[in-house]
């Protein structure tokens, strides 16, 4: 069978490894950087701190041991919050097998680089693209581990590698399409991130309806445009690596980013809500990332700028609303903010 190796006990991690060893094609083991986490999922076949109430395949092994998890390994799936993957890679890299399919989960992007995560695997690893692949969609952790029905993009510029890792990931819950378009999937996914932060943030403030479909219909053409300045086909974000999982991680109170916006709308500071908060929301750290990479490419994106200008400089929501909306008026067409 072929193995995989998925790194990152965490929700997101813990979920698509148990979908590997749901569709039975391929053993898996879990690699989790704390030992009571790794002994409670093998002796009772359940994750404690993320899915207690979820009983995942018994075949499902982990680990605290990388050289264990990745010896042998035709597949390595990354599923660690996107700062850290670069110095987590480096202390993998020796374990590794030369000709493994690198797998990321990771929606966001690197800051003081702007790198994509597909980029910082091949940075580090030097691997070649027909080996780097993506999975991305409206693909809400806490859904998947209930074995709730899912669809999810896989995509790789090599389609027989893309079509590879459908074959292991498509269990009767969870539905993979591939594709060829990495850049277009991959920043679909770190993309919607920002704009459900701002989503949320308008829930937070007491908004309807109207303010958060204006916030993800004007998101979504922010992603279109960085996504096509950077070569991806805008037909991708029209999927479900684009509109697919902007709506889903919009409107969902599982969203961890949207949940973080709320809080932050509802008065909280950017700090009490860390503080608060035991999950990664990709979108805080990535949005100054997203928004340096856009200005790098001439790309307006004032939705992401206005997250920035919250998250990092402090900008008041109420005062972040009154900044946007009063934004010069212009025609609503393609290419246009």
């Amino acid at each position: 069978m072929t193995k995989v190796a998925i790194l990152g006990g965490g929700s997101w991690g813990t979920a698509f490894a148990n979908v590997v060893a749901d569709a039975g094609l391929a053993t898996v083991t879990l690699w989790c950087r704390r030992p009571e986490l790794a002994a409670a999922i093998n002796d009772t076949h359940i994750n404690p701190d993320y899915f207690p109430q979820v009983q995942l395949n018994p075949e499902l092994h982990a680990t605290t041991d990388p050289a264990q998890a990745l010896a042998g390994a035709e597949f390595v799936v990354l599923a660690v919050p996107s700062q850290s993957l670069r110095d987590n890679l480096d202390a993998w890299r020796p374990h590794i097998p030369p000709d493994a399919v690198i797998v990321s989960l990771i929606k966001g992007v690197e800051l003081g680089t702007t790198l994509r995560m597909s980029e910082v695997v091949r940075s580090v690893l030097n691997h070649p693209a027909d080996q780097v692949a993506v999975v991305s969609g409206p693909n809400l952790a806490g859904e998947i581990a209930e074995r709730q029905p899912a669809t999810a993009v896989v995509a790789c510029p090599h389609e027989a590698t893309a079509v590879r890792l459908q074959h292991i990931c498509k269990a009767p819950y969870f539905r993979p399409y591939t594709h060829t378009d990495l850049v277009g999937a991959e920043l679909g996914g770190a993309v919607k991130n920002v704009i459900a932060l701002a989503v949320g943030v308008a829930v937070g403030l007491g908004f309807g309806d109207n303010a958060k479909a204006s916030l993800i219909t004007r998101g979504l053409a922010e992603t279109v445009r960085l996504a096509v300045a950077l070569g991806a086909d805008e037909h991708t974000l029209a999927g479900l690596a684009g509109m697919g999982d902007l709506v889903a991680t919009c409107s969902s109170p599982l969203s961890r980013n949207r949940t973080f916006g709320e809080k932050l709308g509802s008065g909280m500071s950017v700090a009490d809500v860390i503080a608060e908060t035991r999950q990664t929301a990709e979108g805080v750290r990535s949005a100054r990332a997203i928004s340096a990479l856009a200005r790098d490419n001439g790309v307006d994106m004032p939705i992401t700028e206005t997250v920035v200008a919250m998250v990092d400089e402090g900008l008041p929501p109420e005062e972040a609303l009154v900044r946007f909306m009063s934004r010069s008026a212009k025609p609503e067409r393609y290419g246009v903010g």
